[in-house]
């Protein structure tokens, strides 16, 4: 697996691991199988483990990482963890969006506890709150920094201008937002905030919640509780016409004698020559078979003609990528 520097220096796998599956969100979990999922990561070089207070009831999937880096694999990884959803306890129910200097600070210890860590390599803001500017987010996150609790600062699910506030406060070595063939929104506006300031991109949902490796083009089969079952991009009214957005990137994946979801992550492995910013994606799964085949993306090379091919995709998509939030919450 090589390796990639994000900005401030930080170096992590060119592949990383999302987490959030492994604990809620994509039907039910096994934690035995979560814990060799991450095991098999390690094999396979994806250090750079992503997580979040928000991923599982009750702080579920901080807990299953705490246990996995309990059996030596801590000097091994780059751990990247979040703040700003706060659940209610027993249901994980969303009940505020909070990133004011208190939260931060509290949320951190909080997660340096489940974590069983003394440091958190990488420190995202998951979500701005709307109400806290983020300016005093970052500086209580910076202080965090100069406490040695954090190694280094991201943001997540921000704008241009957000990116360009915070990084005026406290470098930010990374922005965590969403980038794949249906998602290119950020090219726009972040990705050259990013090249400008030398910060990185982490790409989370690079293969559209699955819809991109040509698996999962519908809500059939899917467990109730899945959270696709409530994404407009998989809806009855808009899947049908995205499945058949997939034709070629099912064409240049039967060229290579790849998968579809290989294509689509070497595609955004390719951003990086495109726009001169550090890109790492984040595909998650609980698969090791899945895993092995994320892997192999590093190995394929797209020809100009196949990424003119692919380039339409994205304006065609129909569906927002996520359903509007939840009021009260911002």
């Amino acid at each position: 697996m090589r390796m990639v520097k994000l900005g401030g220096g930080l170096e992590v796998s060119a592949l990383g691991l999302g987490c959030m599956g492994l604990s809620e969100f994509f039907g039910p979990t096994d934690r035995n199988e979560s814990l060799a999922a991450l095991r098999r990561a390690a094999e396979l070089g994806m250090t750079f483990l992503d997580t979040s207070d928000y991923y599982g009831v009750d702080f579920a999937n901080e807990h299953l990482i705490g246990e996995f880096l309990a059996g030596g694999r801590r000097e091994e990884t780059v751990l990247a963890t979040k703040f700003a959803a706060v659940r209610a306890p027993g249901t994980g129910e969303l009940i505020a969006v909070r990133t004011d200097p208190e939260h931060v600070r509290n949320a951190c210890e909080a997660s340096l506890r489940r974590l069983g860590v003394d440091r958190i390599d990488l420190y995202y803001l998951h979500h701005p709150d709307h109400r806290t500017p983020i300016e005093e987010s970052v500086g209580a996150m910076a202080e965090l920094v100069a406490a040695g609790k954090v190694g280094h600062l991201g943001l997540s699910n921000v704008t241009a201008e957000q990116l360009r506030a915070g990084h005026r406060v406290h470098t930010i070595a990374a922005v965590q937002n969403e980038w794949s063939l249906f998602s290119r929104e950020d090219e726009g506006s972040v990705v050259p905030v990013c090249a400008e300031l030398g910060i990185g991109y982490v790409a989370y949902a690079p293969l559209s919640r699955g819809f991109l490796t040509g698996r999962h083009v519908s809500t059939d089969g899917l467990a109730e509780d899945d959270l696709r079952r409530g994404l407009p991009r998989f809806d009855a009214a808009n899947a049908p016409h995205n499945a058949a957005l997939l034709a070629p990137v099912r064409q240049v994946a039967e060229a290579h004698g790849a998968t579809m979801a290989q294509v689509a992550l070497a595609w955004l492995l390719h951003r990086q020559r495109v726009h001169g910013v550090p890109v790492v994606p984040i595909p998650g799964t609980r698969s090791q078979a899945r895993l092995l085949e994320n892997a192999g993306s590093l190995e394929v090379e797209l020809s100009r003609e196949e990424l003119d091919a692919l380039e339409p995709i994205a304006a065609r998509v129909a569906g927002d990528r996520m359903p509007p939030p939840p009021p009260g919450l911002g």
